[in-house]
């Protein structure tokens, strides 16, 4: 039984494909590799020579001159025109001196192609009747004769360069769909960077929306439940401690319910339907019973026929981001006016309070970068800012359905 190649090691065929695909120039070990191409040559050289024919055996300067010719071949990837300048000069003394004609066809050749393989066609092409016109020239004068050796030797010439010439366009193709492919590749990878710096945005909103409306809620409501202890400890009013506590423990409930199901995204082998529907303008009342709770007075007018579920989400989420702001900036007993109106193909939201708005100099948070975040997911805008009158208020536009999801009617 044979031995299979060693793992990771490619194999002769590849090795071949890989050398005949790779730009000469850019090969490692070039001179080296040259050097021995070069010495390589002379074996078929000198058995031409010898053998081809016996009448044309060279001298000693003939000799001199073939052995000579091989010598540039070492740096032809290097400067392959300056090459086949020397190359050619010591080809056409020796022929001049009507030696083995033959034996100096493999290290003309190797010039010869190395130019049609790195060069560009118009330099291949006037090197290429240069040559031949060189060849002709000393064949001419050498024998007048030799028609037939001359019209061979430019066959060869041109079969070389036109070898030459197709292995530069193959090379060029192969060149071109790997960088393609590379290309295709930076841009999945990109992609892949993309998605992954979306999700982690849209993970850290809803977290923020759902922990801070939370938190603050639960803060709220504890502050309640300790006045109603601290006030007046002898007439405890121990039916209003319970409400409070029940409306804590109602909030922490529901606040572990979403994180849970803000959560399913991370794990790899959740099911796509893990997560359940994303709150939307359904989830409108329960916002606003959960702000009445904790002290604010809050009056909503919604006038919305259809929404899409993304379009819902975002709303629910500015809503609720808003209404947070106000229990916790707005001072006691805020005045929240939450309105949701259909206009012209657009879902127009305001959330106004009549507070005191964040404190001057303090820390800001991500609240209103989330909102905007929000608005701009699904293709809408959002403002928010002081009122003329006094209080905060929030302003956004949104459109009643993604692009992504159509026109049609909503389900």
């Amino acid at each position: 039984m044979g031995r299979a190649p060693a793992a990771g090691r490619p194999r002769p065929s590849e090795r071949i494909l890989a050398a005949i695909n790779r730009d000469p120039r850019t090969a490692p070990h070039a001179t080296r590799n040259d050097a021995l191409l070069a010495l390589a040559l002379v074996v078929p050289a000198v058995c031409l020579a010898l053998f081809t024919d016996p009448g044309r055996r060279p001298d000693t300067l003939g000799w001199t001159l073939l052995l000579a010719a091989h010598v540039p071949l070492v740096w032809r990837r290097r400067r392959p025109l300056l090459v086949l300048a020397a190359t050619v000069s010591l080809v056409a003394t020796y022929n001049a001196l009507d030696n083995n004609h033959a034996a100096t066809v493999p290290a003309g050749m190797t010039a010869l192609y190395t130019i049609a393989v790195t060069s560009r066609p118009l330099r291949t092409v006037l090197t290429g009747v240069t040559v031949l016109a060189v060849i002709v020239g000393v064949m001419t004068t050498v024998n007048t004769h030799h028609a037939a050796q001359i019209l061979r030797a430019s066959g060869w010439v041109v079969a070389v360069l036109l070898l030459g010439v197709a292995i530069r366009y193959h090379r060029g193709h192969v060149a071109a769909i790997v960088e393609r492919a590379e290309r295709a590749e930076r841009t999945r990878e990109e992609e892949a960077r993309r998605r992954v710096a979306e999700e982690r945005l849209r993970i850290a909103r809803d977290l923020h929306d759902l922990l801070a409306h939370s938190i603050t809620l639960i803060g709220v409501q504890t502050s309640v439940a300790a006045h109603v202890l601290a006030a007046a400890p002898e007439r405890l009013d121990r039916e209003t401690v319970a409400r409070a506590l029940d409306d804590i423990a109602e909030t922490c409930r529901s606040a572990r319910g979403e994180l849970r199901a803000t959560l399913e995204v991370l794990r790899e082998h959740g099911s796509p339907d893990a997560r359940g529907p994303l709150p939307g303008l359904d989830g409108l009342p329960d916002l606003v019973a959960a702000a009445r709770l904790a002290g604010a007075r809050v009056e909503q007018t919604v006038q919305v026929r259809t929404a899409s579920p993304a379009v819902g989400a975002a709303a629910y989420r500015i809503v609720q981001e808003a209404l947070t702001n106000a229990v916790r900036h707005a001072g006691p007993e805020p005045a929240v006016t939450i309105g949701l109106y259909e206009r012209d193909g657009a879902l127009h939201l305001t959330v106004a309070d009549d507070g005191t708005g964040p404190t001057p100099g303090g820390t800001p948070g991500f609240g209103l970068v989330g909102m905007g975040e929000r608005a701009r997911s699904v293709g809408g805008t959002l403002d928010a800012g002081p009122r003329t009158g006094g209080g905060f208020e929030v302003r956004a536009v949104l459109p009643t359905r993604t692009s992504a999801e159509g026109t049609g009617p909503a389900e």
